[in-house]
């Protein structure tokens, strides 16, 4: 299946949309640090984190919200020529994909609110993962694909090199 590069930039659309649609929701239902438990370890919170992953650099006064909006759009962009470049594949640029929509419904809470909203909070116990959200989801499973992406891409290069 071949896919252009207009089908890769709309399932990065989804990924924002659903992203921003799910906060939304979230957003209308919790008042913020309200806490619905769902299961025994699985619970939805209403969080806004100004920092990166694991809340890292939220407590630095601000300047951490244009810093990761640059870095977003920088990576984006980078992402985006490379989107361009292996549009005709599958794995890859349907990691760029999903890690460009994920990266861009961040940027938009840090636009709208100074921080991203989060409310997927798992943990067992009083151990727990920090709360994430649709867009960190995707982000997440988009470097797993690009790293089997590039896993793949040095077996077949070893392989080709042996049969040389």
């Amino acid at each position: 299946m071949k896919l252009r590069l207009g089908n890769w930039i709309g399932l990065s659309a989804i990924v924002v949309l659903m992203d921003q649609w799910t906060k939304h929701l979230v957003r209308g239902a919790l008042r913020n640090g309200e806490v619905i438990q769902v299961t025994d370890y699985f619970d939805l919170v209403l969080a806004f984190n100004s920092g990166a992953a694991f809340s890292f650099l939220a407590d630095q006064g601000g300047w951490q919200r244009w810093f990761f909006v640059a870095l977003a759009a920088a990576i984006c962009g980078w992402l985006l020529r490379l989107l361009a470049r292996h549009q005709h594949e599958l794995l890859q640029p349907l990691a760029f994909s999903l890690i460009i929509g994920g990266a861009i419904g961040n940027v938009i809470d840090r636009f709208v609110f100074g921080a991203v909203v989060d409310f997927l909070y798992f943990h067992i116990g009083s151990y727990g993962w920090p709360a994430f959200n649709l867009a960190d989801s995707a982000i997440s499973v988009g470097v797993v694909l690009m790293f089997i992406a590039q896993v793949r891409e040095s077996r077949h290069a070893t392989a080709q090199e042996k049969l040389s």
